[in-house]
Protein backbone atom coordinates (compact mmCIF):
# COMPACT_ATOMS: atom_id res chain seq x y z
CA UNK A 1 0.00 0.00 0.00
CA UNK A 2 3.02 2.07 0.70
CA UNK A 3 4.67 1.63 -2.41
CA UNK A 4 1.37 2.28 -4.53
CA UNK A 5 0.82 5.38 -2.59
CA UNK A 6 4.26 6.64 -3.18
CA UNK A 7 3.77 5.69 -6.71
CA UNK A 8 0.40 7.59 -6.97
CA UNK A 9 2.19 10.82 -5.54
CA UNK A 10 4.98 11.05 -7.85
CA UNK A 11 2.77 10.30 -10.47
CA UNK A 12 0.29 13.28 -9.80
CA UNK A 13 3.74 15.84 -8.65
CA UNK A 14 5.15 14.78 -12.19
CA UNK A 15 1.36 15.64 -13.98
CA UNK A 16 1.58 18.90 -12.30
CA UNK A 17 5.13 20.01 -12.73
CA UNK A 18 4.68 18.89 -17.00
CA UNK A 19 1.97 21.47 -16.93
CA UNK A 20 2.80 24.81 -18.55
CA UNK A 21 2.73 27.43 -15.86
CA UNK A 22 0.30 30.47 -15.17
CA UNK A 23 1.86 33.61 -14.71
CA UNK A 24 1.01 35.94 -11.90
CA UNK A 25 -1.90 38.91 -12.47
CA UNK A 26 0.54 41.12 -11.07
CA UNK A 27 -1.67 43.88 -11.12
CA UNK A 28 -1.68 44.44 -14.74
CA UNK A 29 -4.36 43.49 -17.50
CA UNK A 30 -2.45 43.02 -20.31
CA UNK A 31 0.34 40.26 -19.96
CA UNK A 32 2.68 39.99 -23.41
CA UNK A 33 4.62 37.30 -22.50
CA UNK A 34 5.46 36.74 -25.93
CA UNK A 35 6.67 39.91 -26.33
CA UNK A 36 5.40 40.61 -29.54
CA UNK A 37 2.87 44.06 -28.64
CA UNK A 38 4.30 47.36 -29.04
CA UNK A 39 4.87 49.00 -26.13
CA UNK A 40 2.35 52.34 -26.73
CA UNK A 41 -0.24 49.37 -27.67
CA UNK A 42 0.06 47.86 -24.63
CA UNK A 43 -0.63 51.10 -22.40
CA UNK A 44 -3.30 51.94 -24.90
CA UNK A 45 -5.16 48.47 -24.12
CA UNK A 46 -4.28 49.20 -20.37
CA UNK A 47 -6.30 52.19 -20.06
CA UNK A 48 -9.09 51.13 -22.42
CA UNK A 49 -9.76 47.79 -20.57
CA UNK A 50 -9.60 50.23 -17.22
CA UNK A 51 -12.20 52.53 -18.85
CA UNK A 52 -14.34 49.71 -19.51
CA UNK A 53 -14.21 47.90 -16.47
CA UNK A 54 -15.15 50.90 -14.91
CA UNK A 55 -18.04 51.56 -16.83
CA UNK A 56 -19.59 48.19 -16.53
CA UNK A 57 -17.62 46.13 -13.97
CA UNK A 58 -16.91 43.80 -17.00
CA UNK A 59 -13.04 42.17 -16.83
CA UNK A 60 -11.09 41.34 -19.11
CA UNK A 61 -7.47 40.55 -19.65
CA UNK A 62 -4.97 39.80 -22.26
CA UNK A 63 -2.00 36.91 -22.47
CA UNK A 64 0.43 36.04 -24.96
CA UNK A 65 2.79 32.99 -24.81
CA UNK A 66 5.65 31.76 -26.82
CA UNK A 67 4.11 28.20 -26.90
CA UNK A 68 1.43 26.22 -24.97
CA UNK A 69 4.56 23.20 -24.75
CA UNK A 70 1.89 20.46 -25.62
CA UNK A 71 -1.14 21.68 -23.24
CA UNK A 72 -4.24 22.64 -25.69
CA UNK A 73 -5.46 25.34 -25.68
CA UNK A 74 -8.81 25.62 -24.02
CA UNK A 75 -6.90 23.49 -20.54
CA UNK A 76 -4.78 26.15 -20.52
CA UNK A 77 -6.79 29.15 -21.01
CA UNK A 78 -9.39 27.79 -18.58
CA UNK A 79 -6.72 27.19 -16.24
CA UNK A 80 -5.36 30.69 -16.39
CA UNK A 81 -8.92 32.43 -16.42
CA UNK A 82 -9.53 30.20 -13.11
CA UNK A 83 -6.09 31.13 -11.16
CA UNK A 84 -6.63 35.15 -12.78
CA UNK A 85 -10.50 35.35 -11.20
CA UNK A 86 -11.49 37.34 -13.83
CA UNK A 87 -14.90 39.05 -13.31
CA UNK A 88 -17.13 40.19 -10.35
CA UNK A 89 -17.72 37.27 -7.97
CA UNK A 90 -21.34 37.60 -8.10
CA UNK A 91 -21.31 38.19 -11.61
CA UNK A 92 -18.89 36.19 -13.30
CA UNK A 93 -18.15 38.06 -16.02
CA UNK A 94 -14.56 37.62 -17.10
CA UNK A 95 -13.03 37.21 -20.47
CA UNK A 96 -9.52 36.03 -21.31
CA UNK A 97 -8.05 37.11 -24.68
CA UNK A 98 -5.33 34.23 -24.74
CA UNK A 99 -2.86 33.92 -27.76
CA UNK A 100 0.35 30.84 -28.02
CA UNK A 101 2.44 32.85 -30.94
CA UNK A 102 4.84 29.84 -31.91
CA UNK A 103 1.42 27.52 -31.78
CA UNK A 104 -0.52 29.81 -33.95
CA UNK A 105 -3.38 29.29 -31.89
CA UNK A 106 -5.95 31.65 -30.30
CA UNK A 107 -8.51 32.11 -27.86
CA UNK A 108 -11.25 34.06 -26.17
CA UNK A 109 -12.51 32.09 -23.06
CA UNK A 110 -15.97 33.55 -21.86
CA UNK A 111 -17.11 33.79 -17.59
CA UNK A 112 -20.36 32.06 -17.07
CA UNK A 113 -22.46 35.76 -16.79
CA UNK A 114 -21.54 36.69 -20.04
CA UNK A 115 -21.80 33.62 -22.46
CA UNK A 116 -25.36 34.55 -23.26
CA UNK A 117 -23.95 37.91 -25.23
CA UNK A 118 -20.90 36.59 -25.67
CA UNK A 119 -21.47 33.31 -27.41
CA UNK A 120 -19.49 30.46 -28.53
CA UNK A 121 -20.39 31.84 -32.37
CA UNK A 122 -19.85 35.46 -32.14
CA UNK A 123 -16.50 34.50 -30.36
CA UNK A 124 -15.69 32.36 -33.30
CA UNK A 125 -16.69 35.27 -36.13
CA UNK A 126 -14.27 37.85 -33.82
CA UNK A 127 -11.47 35.18 -34.04
CA UNK A 128 -12.10 34.59 -37.97
CA UNK A 129 -12.65 38.08 -38.89
CA UNK A 130 -10.57 40.45 -36.59
CA UNK A 131 -8.00 38.03 -35.78
CA UNK A 132 -6.90 35.57 -38.14
CA UNK A 133 -6.09 37.65 -41.27
CA UNK A 134 -3.98 40.80 -39.11
CA UNK A 135 -2.22 37.66 -37.11
CA UNK A 136 -1.08 35.94 -40.75
CA UNK A 137 0.17 39.62 -41.53
CA UNK A 138 2.18 39.01 -37.91
CA UNK A 139 0.26 42.24 -36.78
CA UNK A 140 -0.70 41.48 -33.72
CA UNK A 141 -0.80 45.00 -32.46
CA UNK A 142 -3.91 45.14 -34.81
CA UNK A 143 -5.00 41.73 -34.41
CA UNK A 144 -5.66 42.43 -30.57
CA UNK A 145 -6.75 45.88 -30.55
CA UNK A 146 -9.34 44.97 -33.32
CA UNK A 147 -10.55 41.71 -31.07
CA UNK A 148 -10.95 44.08 -27.70
CA UNK A 149 -12.66 46.02 -29.24
CA UNK A 150 -15.04 43.60 -31.60
CA UNK A 151 -15.55 41.70 -27.72
CA UNK A 152 -16.33 44.96 -26.40
CA UNK A 153 -18.83 45.79 -28.83
CA UNK A 154 -20.15 42.55 -28.75
CA UNK A 155 -20.95 42.18 -24.87
CA UNK A 156 -23.14 45.45 -25.90
CA UNK A 157 -24.77 44.09 -28.97
CA UNK A 158 -23.20 45.99 -31.29
CA UNK A 159 -20.81 43.93 -32.89
CA UNK A 160 -22.36 43.19 -36.82
CA UNK A 161 -19.80 42.00 -38.61
CA UNK A 162 -20.47 39.36 -40.91
CA UNK A 163 -18.64 36.52 -42.87
CA UNK A 164 -19.43 38.17 -46.01
CA UNK A 165 -15.54 37.50 -46.90
CA UNK A 166 -15.03 34.58 -45.29
CA UNK A 167 -13.71 33.11 -48.36
CA UNK A 168 -10.78 35.02 -48.05
CA UNK A 169 -10.46 34.13 -44.92
CA UNK A 170 -10.28 30.85 -45.60
CA UNK A 171 -6.88 28.71 -44.41
CA UNK A 172 -4.67 28.74 -47.36
CA UNK A 173 -4.81 24.74 -47.22
CA UNK A 174 -8.30 25.26 -47.70
CA UNK A 175 -7.73 27.82 -50.23
CA UNK A 176 -5.38 25.44 -51.79
CA UNK A 177 -7.36 22.57 -52.14
CA UNK A 178 -10.51 24.32 -53.48
CA UNK A 179 -8.61 25.93 -56.10
CA UNK A 180 -6.91 22.33 -57.70
CA UNK A 181 -10.28 21.18 -57.56
CA UNK A 182 -11.23 24.03 -60.05
CA UNK A 183 -8.72 24.02 -61.89
CA UNK A 184 -8.47 20.42 -62.39
CA UNK A 185 -11.93 20.76 -63.68
CA UNK A 186 -10.91 23.42 -66.11
CA UNK A 187 -7.87 21.31 -67.24
CA UNK A 188 -10.08 18.54 -68.31
CA UNK A 189 -11.48 21.22 -70.87
CA UNK A 190 -8.44 23.06 -71.89
CA UNK A 191 -6.69 19.23 -72.08
CA UNK A 192 -9.50 18.51 -74.99
CA UNK A 193 -8.63 22.01 -76.92
CA UNK A 194 -4.92 21.54 -76.78
CA UNK A 195 -5.81 18.42 -79.12
CA UNK A 196 -9.06 19.65 -81.10
CA UNK A 197 -8.50 20.61 -84.25
CA UNK A 198 -9.71 23.51 -86.66
CA UNK A 199 -12.19 25.99 -84.84
CA UNK A 200 -12.99 23.99 -81.75
CA UNK A 201 -9.87 24.21 -80.35
CA UNK A 202 -9.60 27.64 -80.29
CA UNK A 203 -13.57 28.38 -79.04
CA UNK A 204 -12.41 25.73 -75.87
CA UNK A 205 -9.46 28.29 -75.53
CA UNK A 206 -11.62 31.47 -75.59
CA UNK A 207 -14.31 30.10 -73.79
CA UNK A 208 -12.07 29.17 -70.41
CA UNK A 209 -10.27 32.19 -70.72
CA UNK A 210 -12.06 34.27 -68.05
CA UNK A 211 -12.63 31.65 -65.96
CA UNK A 212 -8.24 31.28 -65.59
CA UNK A 213 -8.61 34.81 -65.35
CA UNK A 214 -11.05 36.08 -63.49
CA UNK A 215 -11.41 32.89 -60.45
CA UNK A 216 -8.46 33.29 -58.61
CA UNK A 217 -9.23 36.93 -57.73
CA UNK A 218 -11.64 35.15 -55.27
CA UNK A 219 -10.09 32.25 -54.41
CA UNK A 220 -6.60 33.82 -53.74
CA UNK A 221 -7.34 37.57 -52.51
CA UNK A 222 -4.30 39.46 -52.55
CA UNK A 223 -2.22 36.98 -53.55
CA UNK A 224 -0.71 37.06 -57.29
CA UNK A 225 -4.36 36.07 -58.68
CA UNK A 226 -3.49 37.01 -61.99
CA UNK A 227 -0.95 34.51 -62.82
CA UNK A 228 -3.02 31.43 -63.87
CA UNK A 229 -4.19 33.45 -66.12
CA UNK A 230 -1.67 35.15 -67.47
CA UNK A 231 0.59 31.63 -67.76
CA UNK A 232 -3.40 29.92 -69.41
CA UNK A 233 -3.02 32.97 -72.23
CA UNK A 234 0.24 32.51 -73.13
CA UNK A 235 0.93 29.12 -72.48
CA UNK A 236 -2.41 27.21 -73.81
CA UNK A 237 -1.42 28.41 -77.70
CA UNK A 238 2.71 28.09 -77.31
CA UNK A 239 1.97 24.04 -76.04
CA UNK A 240 -1.07 23.77 -78.83
CA UNK A 241 0.98 24.56 -81.63
CA UNK A 242 4.35 22.53 -80.34
CA UNK A 243 1.98 19.47 -79.43
CA UNK A 244 1.05 19.41 -82.88
CA UNK A 245 4.35 19.24 -83.87
CA UNK A 246 4.92 15.93 -82.37
CA UNK A 247 3.90 12.99 -84.02
CA UNK A 248 2.36 11.68 -80.55
CA UNK A 249 0.21 14.85 -80.63
CA UNK A 250 -0.73 14.26 -84.09
CA UNK A 251 -1.82 10.83 -83.41
CA UNK A 252 -3.76 11.57 -80.48
CA UNK A 253 -5.40 14.50 -82.49
CA UNK A 254 -5.96 12.01 -85.03
CA UNK A 255 -7.63 9.73 -82.15
CA UNK A 256 -10.01 12.76 -81.40
CA UNK A 257 -10.64 13.22 -85.09
CA UNK A 258 -11.73 9.98 -85.68
CA UNK A 259 -13.74 8.83 -82.62
CA UNK A 260 -16.13 12.42 -83.32
CA UNK A 261 -16.39 11.38 -86.97
CA UNK A 262 -17.51 7.44 -86.48
CA UNK A 263 -19.64 7.83 -83.66
CA UNK A 264 -18.95 4.37 -82.12
CA UNK A 265 -16.28 6.13 -79.63
CA UNK A 266 -15.27 9.26 -78.28
CA UNK A 267 -17.54 12.75 -79.30
CA UNK A 268 -15.09 15.34 -79.61
CA UNK A 269 -13.75 16.50 -83.37
CA UNK A 270 -13.71 19.93 -85.08
CA UNK A 271 -16.94 19.59 -86.26
CA UNK A 272 -18.60 18.11 -83.46
CA UNK A 273 -21.16 19.72 -81.41
CA UNK A 274 -20.57 19.29 -77.66
CA UNK A 275 -22.47 21.83 -75.83
CA UNK A 276 -24.49 19.93 -72.79
CA UNK A 277 7.42 45.34 -26.69
CA UNK A 278 10.54 44.51 -24.22
CA UNK A 279 8.59 43.85 -21.13
CA UNK A 280 5.73 41.38 -20.62
CA UNK A 281 3.73 43.57 -18.84
CA UNK A 282 2.87 47.23 -18.35
CA UNK A 283 0.49 49.08 -16.06
CA UNK A 284 -0.91 52.06 -16.80
CA UNK A 285 -0.86 55.23 -14.75
CA UNK A 286 -0.27 53.13 -11.35
CA UNK A 287 -3.68 51.42 -10.96
CA UNK A 288 -3.80 47.82 -9.83
CA UNK A 289 -5.91 45.62 -11.52
CA UNK A 290 -6.98 42.04 -9.50
CA UNK A 291 -9.42 39.11 -10.24
CA UNK A 292 -12.87 39.91 -8.95
CA UNK A 293 -13.47 36.15 -8.14
CA UNK A 294 -15.54 35.24 -11.18
CA UNK A 295 -15.76 31.99 -12.76
CA UNK A 296 -15.81 30.19 -15.91
CA UNK A 297 -16.94 26.67 -17.24
CA UNK A 298 -15.02 26.25 -20.37
CA UNK A 299 -17.57 28.63 -22.37
CA UNK A 300 -15.81 30.64 -26.09
CA UNK A 301 -13.86 29.38 -28.55
CA UNK A 302 -10.67 28.49 -30.28
CA UNK A 303 -9.30 29.43 -33.26
CA UNK A 304 -5.58 29.29 -35.72
CA UNK A 305 -4.21 31.09 -38.27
Amino acid sequence: MMRFIVIFFLFVSGWVAAQKPVPELWGTRVHDDAQVIKHETIEALEAQLKAYEDSTSNQIAILTVSSLDGETIEEYSLRVAEKWKLGQQDKDNGVLLLIAVDDHKMRIEVGHGLEGVLTDALCNRIIRNEMAPAFRRADFDGGITAAITAITKGIGGEYTANDTNELGELSTTARILIGLGIYAFLGIFAFFGLFIKGGWGWFIYLFLTPFFSIFPAFVFPGHLWYVPGLSYLIGFPIIKWLVNQTSWGKKLAKKFEEGGGSGSGGSWSSDSSWGSGSSSSWSSGGSSFSGGGGSFGGGGSSGSW
